[in-house]
């Protein structure tokens, strides 16, 4: 029993032994690994930052370099302007020498010329005592004699320049004379204008024509006043002819004359009545002509405003032709053409349509038309595809889409159509609104309207800005300005209407 406890002791011993001897080995083992394991993380620490040295060596020289090239080059640079600035320096000096010398030769040559003015001044005074001893004659006496001598040789030469300036001016006359026959001849087209600027009006019997002027022309004279047209009566049974160039103006007066026939009640608040309420049926019946066009050429999304705008071309005629149908005519034929040609269709079709709406403001704004409608059209928000279209359809500026072409041809195929080109027409009514532009450009002015086929202006002002004696003032400033600004045959009459109106009612 003794023995196997002995024998388990130093069992226990010898374990105890061994695992602390193989604990030890194994430590041992650890702590050399680790040793290793530190002296690899710093040799390559070491390698690391002798790399990093090396680098930031090479790095301080290249930067060494880049400094010695930069300064030499700042060096060869400053060398280059210090031989320019020496260079200019001598030739400073150079021209400050010449110049030095100059002076001196200029100070020379002044006092010689002013002792040769002395020394010929002092000749002159003896050569005239001289003369004046010789010829027995004074200054004043000579000179007179000189003259005189002059004017009898010159006066043969005086009557040549006389005859030749009045022989030129004939010429001019003459010039001037056949170019004032030449344009009445071509601006005279009677029967062109009579057709497209008078309306005929029915009667029901020649016993209306006197209750049309009424007495001693008072009804007569209301109507034309209010609505700025004509009215011819004469011989023709059965009708009375409403002659002028604005359509609207025209038309508004026909329908109010038509009216007035049929109620029988012509006296002149019945006049005015009815021509106020003509106008305001006049401007509904454009919005809705605008909104067929819009309707007929299948163009949608405009603003109301600018369909009114659209409905007004229906009273401008442009070289013979009715501009709203033109416009139409113009954006059926772009939307074919586009479709054809595999452009945008609706573009095409709303540029043709818009194309010409300038001329429904063109009275009004100064400028070219295509130019007010790419300002309206960019005012009511349109694409700027259908603004260059329409702003370019006349080639000022350039089309520079196939769209814009495309316009251009079609506005082009409806100007060049049989019976479209009518140019006398169109000149003739751009000559009566230059008349009332210019009336219209004086301040007080309120209204204008040239009648008697541009004969005649008349010219309504404020009654509140300006006197009687400035109204006579005012019709003088308008015929010196329209005989300086425009050209005409014959004479036009001047005809400024001042009246006051006072209301006031009894309750």
């Amino acid at each position: 029993m003794e023995n196997i406890i002995l024998v388990s002791v130093l069992a226990l011993v010898s374990g105890i032994a061994g695992g602390y001897f193989l604990r030890m080995n194994v430590l041992n083992k650890r702590e050399k690994e680790l040793e290793a394991e530190q002296k690899r993380i710093k040799e390559q620490s070491e390698a690391k930052v002798k790399e990093m040295v090396l680098e930031a060596k090479n790095e301080s020289f290249r930067i060494r370099e880049e400094a010695k090239r930069e300064e030499q080059t700042k060096r060869r640079a400053l060398m280059v302007q210090e031989e320019r600035l020496m260079k200019k320096e001598e030739g400073l000096d150079k021209k400050l020498e010449e110049s030095e010398k100059t002076k001196e030769d200029l100070e020379k040559k002044v006092a010689a010329v002013r002792q040769l003015k002395t020394d010929v001044e002092e000749i002159y005074v003896k050569e005239r005592a001289q003369l004046e001893n010789i010829s027995g004659l004074s200054k004043e006496s000579a000179r007179e004699i000189l003259l005189k001598k002059v004017e009898e040789e010159s006066q043969e030469e005086i009557l040549k320049q006389i005859k030749k300036v009045e022989y030129d001016m004939e010429e001019e006359a003459r010039d001037r004379a056949k170019n004032i026959i030449a344009e009445a001849i071509q601006k005279y087209a009677a029967e062109t204008a009579q057709e497209a600027t008078a309306t005929i009006v029915t009667l029901p019997n020649d016993e209306m024509k006197g209750r049309i002027i009424g007495r001693e022309g008072r009804n007569i004279n209301t109507f034309e006043e209010i609505t700025g047209i004509d009215v011819i009566v004469d011989d023709t049974p059965g009708s009375i002819v409403i002659s002028g160039f604005d359509l609207v103006r025209r038309y508004i007066a026909k329908t109010a004359l038509e009216k007035l026939v049929a109620d029988g009640r012509i006296h002149p608040a019945r006049i005015e009545e009815t021509v106020t309420k003509t106008k305001e049926e006049v401007n509904r019946l454009i919005q809705e002509w605008g909104e067929k066009a819009v309707f007929d050429t299948g163009v949608a999304g405009l603003h109301p405003n600018l369909v009114k705008l659209l409905g007004r071309l229906k009273f401008r005629v442009s070289f013979g032709q009715n501009v709203l149908k033109h416009s139409m005519e113009v954006s059926f034929l772009a939307a074919s053409l586009a479709s054809e040609l595999g452009a945008d269709v609706n573009v095409c079709r709303r540029a043709g349509l818009l194309h010409d709406i300038g001329k429904a403001v063109d009275h009004e704004i100064q400028g070219n038309h295509a130019m007010i409608g790419r300002d309206i059209l960019r005012k009511f928000g349109l694409p700027q595809e259908v603004v260059h279209a329409v702003e370019a359809h006349h080639g000022d500026p350039a089309p520079d889409t196939i769209e814009a072409k495309i316009v251009q041809a079609a506005n082009m195929i409806s100007n060049a159509r049989p019976g479209a080109d009518k140019d006398n027409l169109d000149n003739y009514i751009k000559r009566l609104e230059e008349l009332e532009n210019v009336a219209k450009s004086f301040d007080g002015v309120r209204r204008v309207c040239a009648i008697q086929a541009g004969r005649e202006v008349r010219v309504f002002i404020e009654p509140s800005k300006l006197t009687d004696l400035e109204a006579v003032k005012l019709a003088r400033e308008i015929s010196r300005k329209i005989e300086h600004d425009l050209q005409y045959p014959g004479q036009i009459k001047i005809e400024v209407v001042r009246e006051m109106r006072v209301e006031e009612f009894a309750t």
